[in-house]
């Protein structure tokens, strides 16, 4: 189908978002602009169109191929648009960059009970015997 649909609802539709609700915050919080203009959740696209959407540090660039009524599968969701190749590269460099980061120990998130008691020994800190 190819008729003009709510943007919010194909964000949804294409898996762009997870869910409608927060397709239409990001739309609302102005992450979403279509054809260079921030949108609201009522705006309709059409194929064709030309859609940004920044999530978090990445921003991802797609055209518009087409709409669908309802959501489906992620095979038919991916043909619903075509990302732009710079858009793809900056996603592709932004993965390779955060699984490095994390690789060096710099996201390393909670520390583990041994990581813990090597610190406290570190730092002198005397637990209490309960």
């Amino acid at each position: 189908m190819d008729e003009p649909m709510r943007i919010d609802k194909w964000l949804w539709a294409s898996r762009l978002s997870k869910t409608r609700a927060l397709a239409a915050e990001a739309v609302k919080a102005g992450r979403v602009q279509v054809n260079g203009v921030a949108a609201k959740p009522s705006k309709d696209v059409k194929p064709g169109d030309r859609l940004e959407l920044r999530t978090g540090p990445v921003r991802v660039s797609v055209v518009i191929r087409g709409t669908a009524p309802r959501r489906g599968p992620a095979s038919e969701a991916q043909r619903l648009y075509e990302e732009t190749p710079e858009s793809a590269e900056a996603r592709i460099r932004h993965a390779e960059e955060r699984r490095l980061a994390r690789q060096e120990g710099g996201e390393g998130g909670r520390p583990t009970k041994r990581d813990r008691r090597r610190l406290e020994q570190v730092k002198g800190v005397r637990r209490r015997e309960g």
